[in-house]
């Protein structure tokens, strides 16, 4: 709820400028970046069902703090801190789902938590707008309500001893490190590609509906409910559909179509075409982001899987600090055509590097204990 109106909350009630909030939150970004890493080791050592509890019990405390600040110092410092902890969960999230999940169904294991997370995107700003109009103080106190609710959901259904662990590891044998396997690195660089250009839709996409399509904020926001509600209706049975088929291949399919949708912007006008803009990425993103969160589990060693998704949300975290620093440097010094047919051309760039990369993993390159992937064997 808070992070969709941070920009409005720090310019409209605490004065800052423009360009002071987005330094606010990129600043959250680098926190999610040591936190993605953190949350990764945690989970291995500790368990990642204690991981997500004590972060969400921290997340929620870390909202109430940041409403009561005011000062530049004050904010950014709490957005960093803020950030560590609220992002140490998803890859305590991805490693819980990983090792409680069959490699039969770990593809729609995953998707289902993108079906959770799509609703919970879907209602969670519609109802932190309505607070945010009566008091700010209000959006806040909310959205630590629900963490701290979703703590104890978790508690209840798991029990913070309970869920899954982490196989032991024999006597004298290495832990297995992403930092060292080939080609999961050459994957995470693609993620962070992706995530790059994927990001724009918080950052210039809204820009360029408002001063070249001509579209108010209300209409913004039913073109990307229509990404929403795809995604709900359509993934899952699409899942089902491609899931024993080499997904490193499927998913630069979907990178291609992601950015293939975004290069599309400048050749029409209107509600309607943006709309079709909208159906075409939503498509590539149905193809790309389910897959390669499976990808990632089925490459991860099993005792070192937090590690792993770890360096996953990292890439993603990356790619948060990345997205707009670039996107606007390009949108105002270039042009907007630059930066959508650029993202045209990276689409195909990434594409032929996830065919590559899908060549790579079938040759044999596989991290020690690894599951391999479907369509890998």
């Amino acid at each position: 709820m808070v992070l969709p109106f941070m920009s409005l909350y720090l310019t409209t009630r605490l004065s800052f400028s423009i360009v002071e909030a987005g330094r606010v939150l990129s600043l959250y970004g680098i926190g999610a970046i040591a936190g993605s890493w953190l949350g990764g080791v945690l989970s291995d050592r500790v368990g990642p069902v204690r991981v997500q509890v004590a972060s969400l019990l921290a997340t929620g405390v870390g909202f109430i703090v940041l409403s009561r600040l005011h000062g530049h110092a004050a904010i950014s410092t709490a957005m960093v801190a803020l950030s560590v902890v609220q992002e140490c969960f998803r890859p305590a999230m991805f490693t819980a789902v990983t090792r409680d999940s069959e490699p039969a169904v770990r593809t729609r294991s995953l998707a289902l938590v993108r079906l959770a997370v799509n609703l919970g995107m879907t209602v969670g700003p519609a109802a932190g707008g309505i607070l945010a109009v009566r008091h700010y103080g209000l959006l806040f106190v909310a959205d630590a309500a629900t963490c701290w609710l979703a703590a104890g959901v978790l508690l209840v259904a798991i029990g913070v001893r309970g869920g899954p662990k982490a196989p032991e590891r024999a006597a004298g044998a290495p832990s297995a490190s992403p930092w060292r396997d080939g080609p999961y690195l050459g994957f995470l660089g693609v993620m962070v590609v992706l995530g790059t250009v994927f990001f724009q839709i918080s950052s210039t996409m809204p820009l360029y509906y408002r001063e070249h399509y001509r579209l108010a904020e209300d209409a913004i926001g039913f073109l990307l409910a229509i990404n929403t509600v795809i995604i709900v209706t359509v993934e899952m049975v699409l899942l089902r559909a491609v899931e024993h088929r080499d997904h490193m291949a499927l998913a630069g399919l979907g990178c291609l179509l992601v950015c293939t949708g975004f290069a599309l912007l400048p050749l029409g006008s209107g509600w309607g075409f943006a709309a079709v803009t909208v159906v075409v990425w939503t498509a590539g993103e149905m193809l790309s982001l389910p897959l390669t969160n499976s990808i990632a589990s089925n490459r991860a060693p099993a005792v070192s899987s937090g590690r792993y998704m770890g360096a996953y949300s990292l890439a993603f975290a990356v790619s948060f600090v990345l997205a707009p620093a670039i996107g606007t440097t390009v949108y105002q010094g270039l042009g907007p055509g630059a930066l959508w047919g650029g993202i045209g051309a990276v689409g195909v760039a990434l594409a032929v590097a996830c065919l590559a990369l899908a060549r790579w993993f079938r040759a044999g390159a596989v991290a020690p204990g690894a599951r391999p992937a479907p369509g890998a064997e």
